[in-house]
């Protein structure tokens, strides 16, 4: 369809007042527009401009020229007035000065006005002071320049109700180039900009709101690519030092719950308060989580699925991590009190065991020599008989406390076999053991590794392993009397194992000793304390029932380097 033609089409009772009044009244040729009746064929048109009556306008020659057309065009200009007629977009003709020369009936529609109302006026008459000059101006040089505007306007019904209006307004150029005509089509958007805004201030609200909470939330897509987070998630990642959080969680939950957040969503499951602990660089311990998830599947946003209703969308996650840090904190407090009691009973017993252990060891000699020497001289190859009776009351009464020292030991009772986090075992040695440190002012270095595999084992075992170890290095480091003492420690993941470090700047262990030293009873310590020279060699029993291995490094030459190696392997209990 042609442009310039379907815009200046006018009906022919409207051409015909013109040629008979063109003075008439702009209401009356506004009212001629609402009643168009056929217009001439093509033939009796072209014979009307070629011999046009006396006194015909010439605006109305030009436009009668205008809806003649080419001969060639298909359709004949009554069919491009009807469609502008019926369009359901308003639309309107103006001269250059933006004075309206028509108007179709969406645009009385539209607003309010009828068109014997509007013709003649200006444009202006649907302005309303919201709309900023700058933008008319605007809108005025750009049509100045023969070139389209489009753009959103504030206009005022006849009633005085202000609308939006979009509104694209195109010049209409004569044969020689000039702007003749604006034709302008506008339609409401009024509702469109409502729910523009109400969608806005919708997710205003839901981003203040999770800004606002104190509860990690994200969403991710099906391969883990964060949607949306909030300000406490921002916060972690600051806290990991630009390490993305999620790929930490993620890895926390299949270690520690046995199972990826994600592939649970992909079946449609959640899950709900998974308490896990990831490592914070610089933060005193672990931070608690408690990890709650949801699927939710959001509709498909694709063209293909715009008529497809229900389950077809894209699925996602969405993870809420509540931090209970705090509490965990508080219920290790108690735990620690409590344990610290325990193994303080548990070393008694284990003083008592050492000592009674020792102390059987040590009668062992001299009953096996009172047994040679009564049996000498029983044989008659010693002193006479009454010494022989002597010496065999002595060996009985020997082996009866013997016997008495034996059934004196405490027996050893195993707790159950449970999953062990090592990193939490070993914190929990080092808070027992902070009154020491700081007595000795020894500088502590822990690096724990960020996750760890849970492992199969006895949690106070284990305890007291890395407490025989600690104490073994706080002792090297009294021994070696430096001005600077410090120990480190240190955990990371292996394979199916996880590998425990300790090390210290003491004097270190000869070479020839790196394995005398786990022998039962052996001390090489210059000040005993009243040691029993059990502590490693216990050390190494606990770390076979954990089907691991222990060793001292004998590349490190700084002090004293102990490598502890537990397996996954479930002990028996």
């Amino acid at each position: 369809m042609s442009t310039r033609k379907g815009i200046e089409t006018q009906p022919a009772d409207r051409i015909a007042a013109d040629n008979h009044d063109s003075a008439g009244s702009a209401g009356a040729r506004a009212t001629e527009l609402t009643e168009p009746t056929d217009l001439p064929t093509a033939g009796a048109l072209g014979q009307f401009l070629s011999n046009p009556p006396p006194g015909t306008p010439a605006e109305v020659v030009e436009a009668l020229t205008l809806m003649a057309g080419a001969p060639e065009d298909p359709l004949p200009p009554r069919l491009y007035f009807e469609t502008v007629e019926q369009s359901p977009v308003a639309i309107s003709i103006t001269d250059d000065k933006a004075n309206i020369r028509y108007a179709n009936a969406a645009f009385e529609a539209l607003t309010g006005y009828g068109r014997e109302e509007v013709f003649g006026k200006n444009e202006s008459i649907l302005s309303s002071n919201a709309t900023p000059s700058s933008i008319y101006k605007q809108l005025w040089r750009t049509i100045q320049r023969k070139r389209p505007w489009k753009g959103t306007l504030v206009n005022r019904r006849k009633g005085g109700e202000d609308y939006l209006a979009e509104l694209t307004i195109s010049p209409v150029l004569d044969a020689a180039g000039r702007i003749r005509y604006f034709l302008g089509m506008h339609r409401d958007v009024t509702r469109e900009h409502e729910l523009s805004v109400a969608l806005r201030q919708q997710k205003t609200r839901i981003e203040t709101v999770l800004d606002a909470a104190p509860v990690i939330v994200v969403l991710l897509d099906r391969d883990g690519r964060i949607i949306l987070d909030n300000q406490e998630y921002k916060k972690l990642l600051g806290d990991l030092r630009g390490r993305e959080p999620i790929t930490l969680l993620r890895a926390a939950l299949k270690e520690q719950a046995g199972f990826d957040p994600l592939e649970r969503a992909a079946t449609g499951n959640g899950f709900r308060d998974i308490e896990i602990s990831i490592e914070v660089p610089g933060s005193s311990g672990p931070r608690w989580l408690a990890c709650s998830g949801s699927a939710v599947n959001e509709s498909d946003s694709s063209l293909a699925g715009y008529f497809i209703r229900g389950d077809a969308g894209d699925q996602r996650l969405l993870l809420l991590a509540n931090d209970i840090t705090g509490r965990r904190r508080e219920i290790e407090r108690a735990h620690l009190e409590n344990l610290r009691a325990r193994l303080a009973e548990q070393q008694l017993a284990q003083g008592m065991r050492e000592a009674l252990t020792a102390a059987s060891f040590q009668l062992q000699v001299p009953l096996n020599m009172i047994r040679a020497a009564s049996g000498m001289f029983k044989d008659g190859t010693g002193n006479p008989a009454m010494f022989a009776d002597m010496l065999g009351q002595i060996t009985q009464a020997g082996e009866t406390a013997l016997a008495t020292l034996s059934r004196a030991l405490p027996t050893e009772v195993l707790e159950p076999g449970v999953n062990v986090n090592i990193n939490e075992l070993l914190r929990h040695v080092l808070a027992l053991e902070t009154d020491n440190l700081l007595a000795a002012g020894i500088v502590v270095d822990w690096q724990p590794a960020l996750v760890l595999p849970e492992l199969s084992g006895h949690k106070n075992e284990l305890r007291s392993l890395f407490k025989h170890l600690i104490d073994n290095a706080l002792q090297a480091l009294y021994e070696g009397g430096g001005s600077q003492r410090a120990l480190r420690l240190a955990t990371r993941a292996l394979d199916d194992a996880v590998e425990v470090v300790i090390e210290d700047n003491g004097p270190g262990i000869s070479p020839g000793l790196r394995l005398k030293v786990f022998e039962p009873f052996h001390i090489g310590w210059r000040n005993r304390r009243g040691r029993a020279g059990m502590g490693l060699a216990l050390a190494q029993e606990i770390v076979n029932q954990h089907a691991g291995s222990i060793e001292i490094d004998a590349d490190y030459r700084d002090g004293c380097r102990v490598r502890v190696t537990l397996g996954n392997v479930r002990p028996q209990d």
